[in-house]
């Protein structure tokens, strides 16, 4: 870490902290002068010190006779002799005198080194300290406190654990309160608290078909044909997006503009501060069933097997992408390439520009129901049970991941570590570069029926399924930490649809196919305060 403070030079150019006094003229001792030879005896250590030569000596009365001479003998003797009289003068002491001895011995190796140091090396000492050790270390005497709350060391504690965010709160200082609140977050996520969710009732007794959460602000989308927008703070619904004739089948947001794709087969691009709709945007001939947003432009795909390149600032289509044979079920986008997945089993690859198809991506043999694009790799999951990474310069098939029973509903793909949710009820980890299934999160607390959404931030994996719950997952070891969300009518009919999270909150939407549990959103806030977590 950098953390300097300003040197003064003394007469014989050596540097003296700044703030440190020392001596001019004639009387200047030089720094040579000031080293004191080592401690050669245990006297001179005491000394050496600070403290007295005569310290309490034990009441028994006068000392024996010939304790002079014994004395004197001892100091003849050369230093391994005196090593060996010691060991032999120890084994001769009962238990008593043996406890006296150290006693005697050990304050007086128990130096504070650290306050003895110039303050940047003190400073650089407790760098190496962890952030729990750093904390018991305020509490040993007030010059300690002093330099376990610099503000530098806390930051360097804090980019030690990827945290570059300052957060001012009381009186310590700001990156050390940014510590402890990024702590205090991990700790609410991974053991929870006795608090409920937040419930936010809406949609009538419709099915919530998607989920969009920007900084305080939720948008879920119904085939009721509406959008809703609440605040993800009281939990009112602030505004109803009405417009669509169909169903609103999938949603994009950005800030506060919202775009939706509908059964009616149009998008809507929506301000979620006002609630107006800013453009109706014409051109497909069936469902609008996926879309991708990035930057001012989003791409849709419909059932009439085309996808749409619109700009959402003036509604304008740009590009139609034509060369599916069936529907086309998930898109991605990353500015400069387009990927889309069909249920003519293909995954293809376009320039938007040019509007030209530069791969089809062939091996699938179903349906093809997800996917990922991080600009190099494509990952397809299908129908088939398999999962497949393509390199999307080339076209060709990279890996092949087997190992899921069913349909593979939902993936995120980060830092060449893939997660995706299963039909048949499990969760994997893979490695796309090597192609291996890290972990499979299962179990005795595994989900019951078929996950539905997934999320996976801050080394957790978020899990919902139509078994009325949402698990938490470590990402790292694969183990199962807790049901963040469980229904009451979860194996009775209760689903959770859709998950969204970000570093702070959770959003799930649920509900049910049979009755037995209200549409709603659920909202979890894990930036909250909890005595218990902070006495810990």
């Amino acid at each position: 870490p950098q953390m300097k403070r300003k040197l003064d030079h003394g007469p014989d150019g050596r540097l003296f902290p700044s703030g440190k006094k020392h001596c001019k003229g004639s009387g200047y001792l030089s720094p040579s002068s000031l080293v004191q030879a080592p401690p050669t005896t245990f006297g001179d250590l005491r000394l050496a010190n600070g403290h007295s030569a005569q310290r309490r000596r034990v009441a028994s009365g006068p000392p024996p006779s010939g304790l002079q001479d014994w004395l004197h003998t001892f100091q003849t003797w050369s230093g391994p002799e005196r090593l060996l009289a010691l060991d032999e003068l120890i084994d001769r002491c009962e238990t008593n005198q043996v406890k006296h001895v150290m006693q005697v011995i050990e304050p007086q190796f128990q130096r504070d080194f650290i306050s003895l140091l110039p303050k940047e090396l003190a400073l650089y000492t407790l760098t190496f300290l962890t952030p729990k050790d750093l904390l018991m270390a305020a509490q040993t005497c007030r010059y300690w406190r002093i330099l376990a709350e610099d503000n530098l060391l806390w930051r360097e504690k804090c980019r030690e654990e990827g945290e570059v965010e300052c957060y001012k709160e009381g009186f310590m200082s700001p990156w050390k309160s940014s510590y402890i609140r990024q702590h205090r977050i991990e700790s609410n996520w991974r053991r929870g608290d006795a608090r409920e969710p937040m419930v936010l009732k809406g949609h009538d007794d419709h099915v919530i078909t998607c989920l969009q959460f920007s900084g305080n602000l939720i948008v879920s989308g119904s085939d009721d044909n509406t959008l809703k927008v609440w605040s993800a703070v009281t939990g009112k619904c602030l505004r109803t997006l009405s417009g669509h004739s169909g169903g609103v089948w999938c949603s994009q947001m950005a800030v506060a503009t919202v775009i939706s794709g509908s059964t009616d087969r149009t998008l809507r691009v929506w301000d979620a501060e006002s609630g107006e709709c800013t453009h109706t945007l014409y051109g497909h001939a069936s469902t609008v069933r996926c879309m991708h947003l990035h930057g001012n432009r989003v791409v849709s795909g419909s059932r009439d097997t085309t996808l749409r390149v619109w700009d959402v600032s003036t509604g304008r289509c740009e590009h139609v992408l034509t060369g599916h044979v069936a529907a086309v079920r998930c898109v991605q986008y990353d500015g400069r390439r387009v990927v889309s997945g069909g249920y003519d089993c293909m995954v293809k690859v376009w320039d938007p520009e040019t509007e030209a198809c530069l791969h089809t991506l062939q091996g699938h043999t179903n349906r093809v129901y997800s996917l990922q694009f991080d600009g190099v790799l494509v990952v397809s999951g299908s129908l088939d049970t398999s999962i497949r990474v393509w390199d999307a310069n080339t076209g060709g098939c990279v890996q092949t991941l087997t190992g899921h029973q069913s349909l593979t509903s939902g993936m995120e793909l980060r830092d060449n570590i893939l997660v995706s949710g299963n039909a048949d009820s499990t969760v994997r980890v893979w490695d796309v570069r090597t192609g291996q299934c890290l972990h499979t999160l299962q179990g005795p607390n595994k989900h019951g029926s078929a996950v539905t959404c997934l999320q996976f931030c801050r080394g957790l994996v978020l899990s919902s399924s139509d078994d009325g719950t949402v698990k938490l997952w470590d990402l790292r070891t694969g183990v199962w930490l807790r049901d963040v969300v469980a229904l009451q009518s979860r194996g009775s009919g209760g689903v959770v649809w859709r998950i969204r999270a970000s570093d702070t909150r959770l959003v799930c939407a649920a509900g049910s196919r049979n009755g037995t549990e209200e549409t709603k959103l659920l909202v979890l806030d894990f930036d909250l305060e909890d005595s218990r977590q902070e006495a810990d």
